[in-house]
């Protein structure tokens, strides 16, 4: 049995928005990675857990990988790309489709110079014509030699154990890594921050999103172990978006606070005094200063 246990790392790539975050989440079974249908959800790089009597495996969702616009942008891309190199097996998700772009043409080459065998997981077929997937997989056939092609609804949950089949296929005879109670290597204080950026990536315009950061200023557990004090403050860079996040007579940072707090007190299993400010950085996604003080150090990326 023990000769037979495998382990390794799993880098989960793909363009923004192509359900990375879900898949993971649905795999280990507890929501680490915040999802939303705004590209660019995931900035930086997360890592899981999955332990079975097979074996352990090591996710890592990456940022979507895209053409970069700004600094912030840079950080994104540079973490998925050096994620692939680090890691045992790929995961590469993509969309339903027939038509292969830019993108994916990119994609491709990067995994070409890496090296790392791949599998393909064609995701959301659930939304697809299921009588075009087999076109779907025959185009993506063409552009690289992947190990195996898959088909799944990772918001779903549909054949996702034939993803871990193909992993435990591909990885090699190890040690595990961690514990078996480990699910993940985030702090719960940047954990929460990504919940309440989540609720406002869900809750705010598609312009906004993009320029907004959270920082936890303090989390505390009070000493009678009744609740937990957390204060964050959400980043944005313009302030007209402040008044946009705020809402009219603070309603709009009232829902994103609210929401944030049952799903923060969901992952303590306690209960939550939540408090919120809205603050202007111009730019921040430029600044890489800011960038390091909101938690994308791109030493951390070396």
């Amino acid at each position: 049995m023990k000769e037979q246990y495998k382990s390794g790392f799993v880098a989960l790539i793909g363009r923004p928005n192509v359900g990375k975050s879900t898949l993971m989440n649905h795999l280990i079974g507890q929501k680490i990675a915040i999802t939303s249908r705004k590209p660019q959800t995931t900035r930086n790089r997360i890592q899981t857990v999955y332990t079975s009597e097979r074996g352990q495996i090591v996710f890592l969702d990456t940022p979507g990988i895209h053409k970069a616009k700004n600094k912030l942008g840079e950080y994104m891309v540079t973490a998925a790309e050096s994620t692939i190199r680090d890691v045992d097996a790929v995961l590469w998700l993509v969309e339903p489709g027939g038509y292969i772009g830019a993108g994916e043409q990119h994609i491709a080459e990067v995994l070409e110079r890496c090296g790392k065998p791949v599998v393909l997981v064609i995701n959301k077929i659930d939304r697809a014509d299921r009588e075009k997937l087999p076109e779907c997989a025959d185009a993506y056939r063409k552009l690289y030699p992947f190990r195996e092609i898959l088909m799944v609804s990772a918001l779903r949950g549909l054949h996702l154990n034939q993803v871990l089949d193909a992993l435990y296929r591909l990885l090699p005879e190890g040690p595990q890594f961690f514990d078996e109670d480990t699910v993940t290597d985030q702090p719960l204080r940047q954990i929460a921050a990504e919940l309440i950026r989540e609720k406002a990536l869900r809750s705010l315009g598609d312009e906004i999103p993009h320029g907004i950061a959270v920082t936890i200023e303090k989390m505390r557990e009070r000493p009678d172990g009744s609740l937990t004090d957390i204060e964050a403050n959400i980043i944005c860079e313009r302030e007209s978006h402040k008044g946009i996040i705020i809402g009219k007579q603070g309603a709009m940072l009232k829902k994103i606070g609210s929401e944030a707090r049952a799903d923060i007190e969901k992952m303590l299993d306690g209960r939550v005094n939540l408090k919120l400010w809205v603050k202007v950085r111009k730019d921040w996604r430029d600044s890489d200063i800011l960038m390091k003080n909101y938690g994308y150090d791109k030493k951390d990326l070396s």
